[in-house]
């Protein structure tokens, strides 16, 4: 499995993030976020999520063949391979020389529900989920029959789940579903709804909203630094 890492050029060791793209891979946008994400301090790895589908390296394009192309492989893909590709991920990071051993997960879209589903981990101690897709509809993998909504109960660490109101890929009704399931079961989760379309965080395209992406970039890190830092030390 193909793996972009980032990490600060300082020496020394830093908690690690697995970073879930788009259906898309790792894109520009993708990878700018990572570097972000590192320059605050953070080691972060990148999966290629249709790696058996695809050559090592593929990115897809942001049109209609490419779009097609990811939304075809979402539900190709088995479910477990999905589970399995994170827990390899996490593993990667934490035996990593410039890894701290503390892990979180951030995603976007499809990733944004892969980052949900990396939370099951009893060790990610932090995920962030930017508009997760098909939580709702239970439609990730072959069969789409996922078991997200049932599994929630696994999660230990902290969410912060962040959504566009306008956004037609998960809607109010949706929303609703996701929130009331964490909510009856007493995750620890913050919950933030914007004015924004899907992939309004995606620094490409006429969706792209700077101010909000740089919001959430910021709450982002606000969770992993208290959360993968001491913040949270009793």
């Amino acid at each position: 499995m193909r793996t972009h890492v980032f990490r600060p050029t300082v020496p020394g060791k830093y908690p690690g993030l697995v970073l879930w793209s788009e259906i898309f891979q790792a894109t520009g946008p993708v990878r700018r976020t990572a570097a972000l994400l590192a320059g605050h301090g953070f080691v972060v790895a990148i999966p290629e999520i249709y790696h058996e589908f695809e050559e090592a390296g593929v990115a897809l394009a942001y049109d209609e063949a490419g779009t097609k192309r990811g939304n075809d492989l979402k539900t190709t893909k088995e479910l477990s391979a999905y589970d399995s590709d994170a827990r390899a991920a996490l593993d990667f990071l934490k035996n990593s020389e410039h890894c701290t051993g503390k892990l979180g997960t951030v995603g976007i879209c499809i990733g944004g529900h892969l980052a949900f589903r990396t939370a099951f981990n009893p060790d990610v101690l932090a995920a962030v989920c930017f508009y997760a897709t098909d939580i709702h509809k239970r439609s990730l993998g072959q069969g789409m029959n996922d078991d997200s909504l049932d599994r929630l109960v696994e999660i230990q660490g902290e969410l912060l789940m962040i959504w566009g109101r306008q956004d037609p890929h998960v809607p109010r009704e949706g929303r609703q579903i996701i929130y009331n399931a964490l909510a009856d079961h007493d995750i620890n989760f913050q919950w933030m709804e914007f004015n924004a379309a899907h992939a309004f965080m995606r620094d490409e395209g006429p969706r792209y909203n700077p101010q909000l992406a740089q919001t959430c970039y910021q709450m982002a890190l606000q969770v992993f630094a208290r959360k993968l830092g001491e913040g949270d030390l009793s």
